[in-house]
């Protein structure tokens, strides 16, 4: 299969289509986790469906002093990659073409959970990715647009944007990708040297350090719940030597746990890595509820997101791992 490259939305809307058309938005630098959406998209469109990819540097969600020059722009090798992984087209329009008349006047913006978090670190940046992602899907057309889990709160803030305003697309999320030592695959991770993506590994060991942590409380309080507290059953129990273990479970299940623990467990690995040469520099560690990006309580149940930001050197990184609280021995 070969992908057919378009510059413009007039090139894209005169290809016949029959089936479904599911399109993977990208700012270029493609890896192994946007191959992975593309490849994605392809079952879900089927053989007789399309899958496009853009590859568009928008430059509205770029802040002032990021790095919107050098942000690494690899044209050729990403056509080639998005071919092997089954795209149909890839549409890689000019900044005049998806801005005709300049940075325009009406943008959507992405309301409270915008500020949060990324939108915090970095104002406008929510609003300026909104806007593209509108424009992109008004200029695609797609069925279904796929995105990854990695950039957990752009997710959330599309899938919102997509039911507040009446989009008909599907909006399909993807897992995160991740190197074999843990780290979330990035197209900022070539800006890494050596040293510091060794520092870096801490975001991912942050994340997973919570999530064991969570895994073996919600495992010790099912353990516990199981071990009546009664006389005979303690006499029991000790008589095949037991009880020490049955006491164990009981008090780690009352010691501090949920997201209290979680935070803890995550936070002791970032404090570790501060201390790293070079240094890992924390912008947050948050456990949020997906739905508006706050944190949650210490009696919250459902889904969660445990969300880390940090710079090693000049480049900052972002990672997040879904965790389910409420229910013993549900932990992702």
């Amino acid at each position: 299969m070969t992908a057919t490259l378009l510059r413009t939305a007039a090139e894209l809307h005169a290809r016949a289509r029959t089936g479904r058309r599911a399109v993977v938005m990208t700012m270029g630098a493609l890896h192994e986790g946007h191959a992975t959406l593309i490849r994605t998209a392809r079952g879900i469109a089927g053989p007789d469906g399309e899958v496009v990819v853009t590859v568009f540097v928008n430059p509205l969600q770029f802040g002032a002093g990021e790095d919107l020059d050098r942000y690494p722009r690899t044209l050729d090798a990403d056509i080639e990659l998005a071919e092997q992984a089954g795209a149909d087209a890839v549409f890689a329009p000019s900044v005049d073409e998806v801005y005709p008349g300049g940075e325009p006047q009406v943008r959507v913006t992405a309301g409270p959970m915008g500020e949060r978090l990324e939108g915090a670190a970095r104002p406008g940046h929510f609003d300026g990715m909104l806007t593209v992602v509108a424009k992109l899907l008004h200029l695609t057309r797609p069925d279904i647009a796929l995105y990854g889990q990695k950039d957990a709160q752009q997710l959330a803030l599309i899938r919102r944007m997509v039911r507040d305003l009446n989009f008909g697309v599907e909006i399909v999320g993807v897992p995160t990708v991740r190197e074999e030592d843990g780290l979330a695959l990035s197209s900022r991770n070539r800006y890494l040297s050596p040293a510091e993506r060794r520092t870096a590994l801490a975001l991912s060991q942050a994340l997973f350090a919570g999530r064991d942590r969570h895994a073996a409380q919600q495992a010790l309080r099912a353990r516990a719940s199981e071990v009546p507290s009664t006389r005979a059953r303690a006499e029991a129990l000790s008589a095949i030597g037991e009880s020490r273990a049955a006491a164990d479970a009981h008090a780690v299940a009352m010691t501090a746990g949920g997201p209290v623990a979680v935070r803890a467990a995550a936070r002791l690995v970032l404090d570790e890595a501060a201390r790293l040469t070079p240094p890992l520099t924390l912008d947050y560690l948050a456990l949020v509820d997906p739905s508006d990006f706050t944190e949650i309580g210490d009696d919250f149940t459902g889904e969660a997101v445990l969300a880390v930001a940090a710079r090693v050197g000049t480049t900052r990184l972002i990672d997040n791992i879904p965790l389910t609280f409420g229910t013993f021995g549900a932990a992702s």
